[in-house]
């Protein structure tokens, strides 16, 4: 796989790991038929882990929403791209299916879907619901997960072993996440006005 592939996605080289490390945002995905590991910090997002352990192929991708208004009632901003579920699910797997995965053989893995925001908002639960019907729906398992709960969360997966390092951060960091999300979200909102436990350590 070569870069120019996710050339949106930023890397790092880290030292602990001696390589480098794929970076993802909010609307960001990414497939590797190299192991790699990919990274990613959560609040209300979900970041979904899939590969195919026979064919080496793997990825990760990060969603703010589960579906653009058109698919959801009305009560999601508009524009179809990956940062929905709906597409970033299908977008995922389909890369991996390309590059020799197997529907049948997936091994997906779900992080994220904290209650990072005040008063009776809860965008991660409104997550956490989708994609979970979405697996049912789709006939996939589910291997591991870590949703909901009030924290944000770091996560890095390796995508030729399936491992996960999982970090529920202090509450001094939600401030952060929840000002990335939420400028993520107004941009979303500008945009639809304007059309266009298995190998998950916690450390």
């Amino acid at each position: 796989m070569g870069i120019e592939e996710f050339p949106q996605v930023k890397r790092r080289y880290d030292s602990r790991f001696a390589t480098d490390v794929a970076c993802l945002l909010p609307g960001d995905f990414f497939v590797s038929s190299e192991p790699m590991v990919v990274y990613t910090v959560l609040g209300s997002c979900i970041a979904a882990c899939i590969r195919d352990p026979i064919a080496g192929v793997g990825g990760m991708n990060h969603f703010m929403l589960p579906t653009p208004r058109q698919h959801h009632s009305g009560d999601a901003w508009g524009g179809e791209s990956t940062r929905y579920g709906s597409f970033a699910m299908e977008q995922l797997i389909n890369e991996i299916l390309k590059r020799g995965g197997m529907k049948q053989r997936l091994e997906i893995k779900l992080f994220g879907a904290g209650k990072i925001y005040g008063g009776n908002i809860d965008v991660g639960e409104w997550n956490r619901e989708w994609v979970l019907r979405y697996l049912d729906a789709e006939g996939y398992t589910l291997e591991a997960s870590d949703l909901g709960d009030v924290v944000p969360r770091k996560v890095y997966y390796f995508t030729g072993s399936g491992r996960v390092l999982l970090k529920r951060l202090q509450s001094a960091t939600t401030s952060t996440v929840l000002t990335r999300e939420t400028d993520y979200l107004k941009r979303i909102a500008s945009e639809s006005t304007n059309p266009p436990e298995q190998n998950v350590t916690l450390f």
